[in-house]
């Protein structure tokens, strides 16, 4: 036998070591050692005829087992031992198992099965000591005990936990080679595993391998392959996994559809989602409130907010009760609407439902109030929370640091960063480039410049987009070659330029007139690989507007009508003000029916710009 597993175990310790390594283990608390258990007072009611032992403490199984081995007058039962040693195991303390293994060793009455054993290795495995699992199988071996699949299952299973995917294949493999036939539990460890490292082609193969040894999947193993392969953006072939599970006789549970409403909606196949909620309501697989709360996240974020709110009430209506994460989903809707009063009502209906409003819910209106740029509400909503004793976090500090610096209020702005350092909260790259984009955007670039030195100076590197901030805001003041310098420092020590650094590099030059830099730098940019969307165009056709270059921003939009990205309507707007600005009017009138021929829909940004 030993012979037979000579590959699996060679590169692992031998068994010595492990129980070498018993007599090293620091179990912290000195009333679980050994000398204090067998002193310690038995007081437990666990009949031995028992099928498994349940404890409340520790402390009561420790008493067990010293009441087995010393106040029986028959040898313990390995059996009921086991039982103990299992109950230990579930309340996961994994070292007090492992010494207790150690002690029946050395008192040599009571001999080990394949399940102490077993029971050991788990242990082992459970502690990410894989190699001393090994070592005690091993021994198994060595002892002459014929492993089980559990034993093998448990194994497969600490390989996994390690990463160790590839062995824990290979394990698989000899053990089907040596006649052993693996069940459920170990091609869904194994499974499990792959889809945790992305691996989820294999993971169907498994499932075919399955398939021809006569082993069926579950609703569990086809459920993880599902979200592995949403993970990965597959969709397709998730939904081709799902038609395949239900015509095996697989019938769908919550966590199936969630995966796949998900994946949908985050793939924008809202009408799919939709499909896949109605079937699963027909069904006898019920919607719970976590995905109910998805369809109310994806209402409010495709706008339709009042969809969102029957959809709240529809649930309230079937007896499931919304948590706060479906309130937030809601208070974020009619927020991002600039409905802050609908936003309030539905904050103020929380608590009366049981929910109690959470950091996020307060973080939520405060941006709806900076989004609306109504500032002096904002601040007094921050200091509502903090007297309600909720704490504000880094996202919560950003937002308001964000708002404040988008309408001009920089000292309050720089303020709150200060007041968020004292209270110990460690700013975050977002809280840097927000703060940098304020003062950026009002010239403050001397200040900026050395809010960048600070941040250097706590440990953090600045990446593209803080360079691409500080870009921007030195064209703004006129310092471009400044900008020019920093820029082409960057190409060549990085954080590498990326497409919007380009945008407002080749915007600040067009803005100084440097007509044939700024083409030049177009070219490098494309040659790398780097292309422009319709935002970007539409940034430099603005820019080239507002330097009076409107015949050049005349010839690059009707570039786009021929060669595309087609303009939208922001691309439009841009274009019409600056032909508008130059007295251009029949030329702006006529792009403004040729927007509409297009069907180009006019929002409230063009009506401002025709007013």
């Amino acid at each position: 036998m030993e012979r037979l597993w000579k590959q699996t175990l060679r590169g692992f310790r031998n068994s010595s070591s492990a129980f070498g390594f018993l007599l090293c283990l620091d179990f912290g608390n000195p009333k679980f050692s050994i000398s204090a258990l067998l002193n310690s007072y038995f007081s437990t009611a666990h009949s031995k005829k028992s099928k498994y032992y349940v404890f409340k403490h520790i402390d009561d199984a420790l008493a067990l087992f010293k009441h087995m081995l010393h106040h029986t007058h028959h040898r313990p039962c390995i059996v009921e031992l086991g039982k103990l040693l299992a109950a230990i195991v579930r309340m996961k303390h994994y070292k007090n198992a492992i010494n207790l293994l150690r002690h029946i060793e050395l008192l040599g009455t009571v001999h080990h099965d394949v399940y102490t054993l077993t029971i050991m290795l788990n242990c082992f495995c459970r502690l990410n000591l894989v190699g001393f699992g090994f070592s005690v199988f091993g021994k198994m071996l060595k002892l002459g005990l014929q492993p089980v699949n559990v034993t093998f299952n448990t194994l497969i299973n600490g390989l996994c936990i390690e990463g160790k995917i590839g062995e824990a294949m290979r394990l698989l493999d000899n053990m089907i080679k040596e006649g052993y036939q693996p069940d459920l539990i170990t091609y869904s460890t194994v499974v499990n595993g792959l889809c945790k490292i992305g691996d989820t082609s294999s993971a169907l193969g498994l499932i075919r391998i399955m398939g021809e040894r006569g082993c069926s999947p579950d609703v569990v193993m086809y459920s993880t392959i599902i979200d592995g392969l949403c993970k990965d953006k597959r969709v397709a072939e998730a939904l081709d996994l799902f038609s395949g599970m239900r015509g095996n006789g697989v019938q769908p549970d919550v966590v199936t559809y969630t995966c796949l409403i998900h994946a949908m909606i985050n793939s924008c196949q809202w009408e799919e989602a939709k499909r896949l909620f109605n079937q699963m309501e027909a069904s006898d697989c019920k919607p719970d409130v976590i995905i109910h709360s998805i369809m109310v996240d994806a209402h409010c974020k495709r706008g339709s907010v009042l969809e969102a709110q029957g959809f709240v009430e529809r649930m309230i209506q079937q007896g499931i009760k919304p948590d706060i994460v479906t309130y937030n989903s809601l208070i974020e809707g009619y927020s991002l609407q600039g409905k802050i009063g609908e936003a309030r009502k539905v904050f103020a209906s929380t608590t009366s439902k049981g929910c109690e409003p959470s950091i996020v819910t307060y973080s939520i209106i405060i941006n709806g109030y900076c989004k609306a740029k109504r500032m002096d509400e904002a601040i007094e909503f921050f200091r509502e929370m903090t007297q309600n004793g909720l704490i504000p976090d880094v996202i919560t500090y950003s937002t308001l640091i964000s708002g404040m610096s988008q309408v001009g209020r920089l000292a309050t702005s720089l303020k709150l960063f200060k007041e968020m350092c004292v209270c110990g909260l460690v700013p975050n790259m977002t809280s840097y480039s927000v703060l940098l984009d304020g003062l950026c955007k009002h010239g403050c670039i001397n200040v900026a410049l050395g809010l960048l030195h600070v941040m250097q100076g706590r440990g953090l590197e600045p990446n593209i987009i803080h360079y691409t901030i500080l870009i921007d805001g030195l064209c703004l003041v006129g310092q471009v070659k400044v900008a020019r310098e920093l820029f082409s420092s960057l190409t060549v020590n990085g954080p590498h330029p990326n497409v919007y650094t380009y945008t407002v590099m080749i915007k600040g030059l067009f803005k100084e007139g440097l007509l044939d830099e700024a083409y030049e730098l177009l070219d490098v940019m494309q040659s790398r690989g780097l292309e422009l969307n319709i935002i970007h165009y539409t940034i430099l056709i603005d820019g080239l507007c507002q330097v009076g270059q409107v015949k050049v921003a005349r010839e690059l939009f009707s570039s786009l009508t021929v060669n595309g990205p087609h303009p939208n309507v922001y691309t439009y707007t841009v274009m019409i003000k600056g032909l508008f600005k130059e007295w251009l009017l029949d030329e702006a009138y006529e792009l403004f029916w040729k927007m509409k021929a297009d069907g180009c829909m006019r929002n409230s940004c063009f009506f401002n710009t025709m007013i």
